[in-house]
């Protein structure tokens, strides 16, 4: 068999097993680059060099720093927005308002970006407002790729066209010109997606989602009786209480109130130091009244005012969060004493409440002057303190952890610590990535690398953030479209295709490119097709004595319609196994779509830009 045998017979059997769905996703893409190396048609350099393909690095970056925007609760924050315009009810506007920013998002950075920044934030959407991932996430990535066409930096084709448009002596295409074709296009898929994209979509989720933890702090504090009674006191510069040690606060005669604990005004963690000092906060439980007079006497001021004795607010925050934790059994805390109040051994936590088979045990029956509980296997505890505080101290195997401290932030705690960085850093990326000062792959890198130097995550961290499921599939099937180009496949495809349609006049010739330009773009990256087809299109144009401009305009949105398989694309890959899709289920949204883009591509172009 010759290569292009080879390689035809290969993509038709990679379909078959992504259509068929019975093997891992991943075992197929790897089986597609070995069959590439043992049919002799890619060396084993060219077969797995779609691993060290900058586009794979540059996806692989894009985790971390959309994992970055996650942990520090900028995607919390940017869902809650979109929930509070879109409203919880209309699924409408929810959908238009998620397609229109990801697709003005899109225009600036690219599709890969846009889609990496914005996938948390729409899982996170879901989740919260109990609908399917999968009517959320193909939505994201089609209306991002309609984008695409928004502006010159959309996607690596736009640069394509305008620079043969350059070489062809016709002049490139303006930054924002590629918006004339753009804009309709979105307009349209908004509309297609909005009318018919439920029926069409299939409705299920990933098989990770994460819980819905935008309630977190309020079901543990009613659960534990801390709903009201907490107040957070700040010492003030004329309180008696500065320069004094902890057991100098003496509630002997304001049996109404118990003292939970004293935190640092800083790091809102646990007092470390000798005395008190000023803008250091004393938490305390009791009666509203009694704290109040307590309060006016000792010089203390509420730190917040508008949520006093609210335990919600006062114990749960940007800067501080709460830890359910069960004693397993043969744990090394069995028969340990402990006391609502009370310090851990560290220095960093605080046991809030303590609880067994359910029932809390009082602070009356569980002073410290009364030596406090003896924990027993089962027993549940509450405890407090600082985010970091709670993900060092908790990785310990005499606690289980009910949920994750890191995960709970993640949701619960819009733009907490690290968010202005988190957003500084993107924000620079995009620069870099929309002003084209370095390639994509070196402002992801340097992206990535700013969030873990910022400590906002530590390697460990970003290693667990990459989708590699994702990064494996992009790199493994990047050597098909190798293979296409090396066999000389893809360019024997293009001629015969031209020459069939070429004498049938100038529109025929828009019609046969898009064909050929989709039907390629569905196995093979866009920018690999449109490389192929390019210089084609513009010979044939020449040939027919008509401007290649529209030519090239109808390439380019041929190569954005990328829509009926998940291979198409790296970002059909990245919202698979978040929305739970599978092979067959991109083709039923997709095909209209791409009909959509026939139409304006082969009809609409010519009228903007005559022949």
């Amino acid at each position: 068999m010759s290569p292009i045998a080879y390689t035809a017979t290969i993509i038709a059997v990679v379909v078959v097993l992504f259509v068929w769905n019975k093997l891992p996703v991943v075992l197929v893409a790897m089986a597609t680059a070995l069959a590439l190396w043992a049919t002799g048609v890619l060396t084993i350099g060219q077969a797995l060099g779609g691993f060290g393909d900058p586009a794979v690095i540059f996806i692989a970056s894009l985790f971390v720093v959309s994992s970055g925007l996650e942990v520090t609760g900028v995607t919390a924050w940017a869902g809650q927005l979109l929930i509070r315009g879109a409203g919880e009810e209309s699924r409408t506007r929810l959908l238009l308002l998620t397609m229109g920013l990801v697709a003005l998002l899109t225009a600036l950075i690219s599709v890969n970006g846009a889609v990496a920044a914005l996938l948390p934030v729409v899982v996170v959407i879901a989740v919260r407002l109990k609908r399917n991932s999968s009517q959320l996430l193909m939505p994201l990535v089609f209306a991002a790729h309609a984008g695409s066409m928004l502006a010159l930096t959309g996607t690596p084709v736009n640069v394509l066209v305008s620079d043969a448009g350059t070489d062809a002596g016709i002049g490139g295409f303006g930054f924002f010109e590629f918006a004339l074709v753009g804009v309709p296009l979105l307009v349209g898929t908004m509309v297609i997606i909005i009318l018919f994209g439920e029926k069409l979509l299939p409705k299920r989720d990933g098989a990770t989602m994460p819980a819905d933890f935008s309630r977190h702090a309020k079901t543990l504090v009613e659960q534990y009786g801390l709903a009201s009674g907490i107040y957070q006191l700040r010492v003030r510069s004329s309180s008696p209480y500065i320069g004094t040690s902890p057991s100098g606060i003496d509630l002997a005669a304001t049996p109404g109130l118990q003292l939970v604990a004293i935190q640092e005004g800083d790091t809102a963690g646990p007092l470390r130091r000798p005395l008190i000092a000023e803008g250091d906060h004393i938490l305390m439980r009791g009666d509203a009244e009694t704290a109040a007079a307590f309060a006016a006497e000792r010089h203390l001021a509420f730190r917040d005012e508008k949520a006093v004795g609210q335990g919600e607010e006062t114990l749960f925050n940007r800067s501080s969060g709460l830890a359910e934790v069960v004693i397993p059994p043969r744990s090394g805390l069995i028969g340990e004493k402990v006391f609502p109040g009370m310090v851990t051994e560290s220095g960093d936590l605080i046991v809030l409440a303590v609880q067994r088979a359910g029932e809390e045990i009082t602070a009356r029956s569980a002073t410290k002057d009364s030596g406090g509980i003896v924990l027993q296997a089962g027993d549940t505890m509450l405890l407090q303190g600082t985010w970091k505080a709670l993900d060092v101290h908790l990785d310990d195997p005499d606690v289980l952890v009910v949920n994750s401290p890191e995960l709970v932030r993640r949701q619960a705690v819009p733009m907490g610590p690290g968010a202005y960085q988190a957003i500084a850093i993107l924000i620079a990326m995009v620069l870099l990535l929309a002003t084209g000062v370095v390639p994509p792959a070196v402002a992801g890198l340097l992206a990535a690398g700013a969030i873990i130097l910022s400590g906002i995550m530590n390697v460990e961290q970003s290693y667990r953030a990459i989708g590699w499921t994702t990064v494996i599939l992009v790199g493994a099937m990047m050597p098909l479209s190798t293979a296409m180009v090396e066999t000389g496949a893809a360019k024997l495809m293009a001629e015969h295709l031209v020459n069939f349609v070429g004498d049938a006049g100038p529109v025929a010739l828009l019609a046969g490119l898009f064909v050929l330009t989709a039907i390629m773009g569905q196995l093979i990256s866009n920018t690999a097709t449109a490389l192929i087809v390019i210089p084609i299109g513009v010979a044939a144009a020449t040939t027919m004595g008509i401007s290649p401009r529209p030519v090239l305009m109808s390439t380019a949105v041929a190569a954005a319609a990328a829509f009926l398989t998940p291979i198409a694309t790296p970002t059909n890959l990245m919202v698979m196994g978040p929305g739970g899709y599978a092979f067959s289920d991109y083709w039923k949204l997709g095909l209209p779509l791409l009909i959509w883009f026939f139409v304006v591509a082969v009809f609409l172009v010519p009228m903007i830009w005559s022949f």
